[in-house]
């Protein structure tokens, strides 16, 4: 009988902090995958980080005993041949310009934020044109392959690829399994014994339902999260459902839009000026040849379940376990409210040929206003993103939730895209190059 062939698993943006974590994930469960090598890809700019966090990844698989070959790469086309599941987390422009993304939203009354608004919105723009260019090599080279997105906005940018290109792709966040350890702490139940019934998109996901042993508890958990002061009791007993934590951004969208603006005012540094002084500790530990596994100061990065969330969905894909799992994938209907080619954040089955989201049907109107109101946002911003197309992307900005007048709307938009310019070929051209073609777009280099 002919020995089973090894998987090899491909990660892009392989200088990546978050790289450790994977790196954990994949040893740890490697026999259950079935791993033979496993790459990681960055660019020319991100080397010196790839080689710092290639190493320590080196130490961390030779202590296992070696279960699997690791390579390491800045020409992804090098890596990609026969590539089983790309795992893809990248940062286009780097964490500065994550920081204005936080910043320039403020100076015109809004908030800044990584993943929602006009904050959420630039980061899709940068990463659009990048990550069809990653496409089109798949397409060529590892046409069967999986993509498992973790680079945010998640819910966009795996809707740009669904919508745009023939790559098999699943979105994570890590605010589900999140979610899912915390209801197992509160109700003492293990993983098995928890159903929750997710309803949404990424970063914009309710707990509809929650079912322990077979046992509804959702008025026992809205009952305890209003105890918890977390949430105002008068808004999650007229909602019947739990928000995620992105939800404070619109349902309180008055007071952290008054708290940003008073840190600014103090001088105190943005989310993204903090996380550029924790990746500076960060790499000096990884930089350290004693280090042969991942750092406790990791926990300060973010991110905390990416790697038990990818290793799970990748092992269930693989074996065909038919478990459910929470991710972002095509609505195909589920959610009657929604494009059936709208992605969302919902439960699904994981088979061998990927998700089958499970049917909600229409959702409540208490859910469905915002819902709607923020995937138009998204579609908008695909197709800005794709076609560099100004009018959708003005549109887009309009109808987000968080920009309060297209008079606002209008200034942030130029502000932003001048901001951005050096990472937006779809709206800048290089000399030669036309604005509409997507291929040029598609040739844009990601930067750390």
């Amino acid at each position: 009988m002919a020995k089973a062939r090894k998987r090899k698993i491909v990660v892009i943006g392989g200088g990546s902090s978050y790289t450790p974590e994977i790196m954990d994930g994949l040893i740890e469960r490697n026999e259950e995958l079935s791993l033979g090598e496993v790459w990681l890809v960055d660019i020319p700019e991100g080397k010196e980080k790839l080689d710092i966090v290639g190493g320590l990844a080196k130490r961390m698989v030779d202590r296992a005993g070696k279960p699997f070959k690791l390579r390491a790469t800045i020409d992804r086309r090098e890596a990609l041949p026969d590539a089983d599941f790309i795992l893809t987390q990248m940062r286009v422009g780097g964490i500065r310009s994550r920081i204005k993304d936080e910043r320039i939203p403020l100076r015109h009354g809004v908030i800044g934020q990584e993943t929602t608004g006009p904050g959420g919105f630039m980061k899709a723009l940068r990463t659009i044109p990048a990550m069809l260019a990653i496409c089109r090599d798949i397409e060529e080279l590892a046409p069967n392959a999986w993509m498992i997105n973790f680079t945010n906005p998640s819910g966009i940018i795996t809707e740009t690829v669904c919508r745009h290109t023939r790559v098999n792709i699943v979105g994570l966040c890590n605010l589900p399994i999140g979610t899912e350890r915390w209801l197992q702490r509160d109700f003492s139940c293990t993983r098995e014994e928890l159903f929750i019934e997710f309803v949404g998109c990424n970063h914009l996901v309710w707990i509809n339902r929650v079912f322990v042993r077979g046992t509804e508890v959702t008025d026992e958990l809205i009952e305890r999260s209003a105890k918890g002061g977390s949430w105002p009791r008068e808004l999650l007993e007229s909602l019947r459902a739990i928000p995620c934590g992105y939800h404070r951004y619109y349902y309180m969208k008055d007071q952290e839009l008054a708290h940003l603006q008073k840190a600014d005012a103090e001088g105190k540094p943005t989310r993204g000026e903090a996380i550029l002084e924790i990746e500076k500790e960060l790499f000096s530990q990884y930089a350290d040849p004693k280090l042969r596994e991942k750092p406790a100061a990791l926990s300060k990065r973010g991110g905390s379940g990416y790697s038990d969330a990818a290793v799970r969905l990748i092992a269930s894909i693989c074996n065909d376990r038919r478990d459910i799992q929470t991710v972002d994938t095509r609505n195909r209907g589920a959610i009657a409210d929604l494009s059936p080619d709208s992605v969302v954040e919902i439960g699904s089955v994981i088979t061998g040929h990927g998700p089958i989201p499970l049917t909600i049907g229409s959702v409540r109107p208490e859910i469905r206003g915002l819902l709607q109101q923020v995937k138009a946002y998204e579609e908008l911003t695909v197709q800005a993103g794709v076609n560099g197309d100004r009018q959708a992307a003005l549109q887009a900005l309009v109808a987000n939730p968080l920009v309060p007048s297209v008079g606002v709307a209008i200034p942030l938009l130029d502000e932003l895209l001048e901001a951005n310019k050096d990472h937006l070929p779809q709206f800048f051209p290089r000399r030669g190059r036309s604005r509409s073609a997507p291929k040029a777009a598609r040739r844009a280099a990601t930067r750390r």
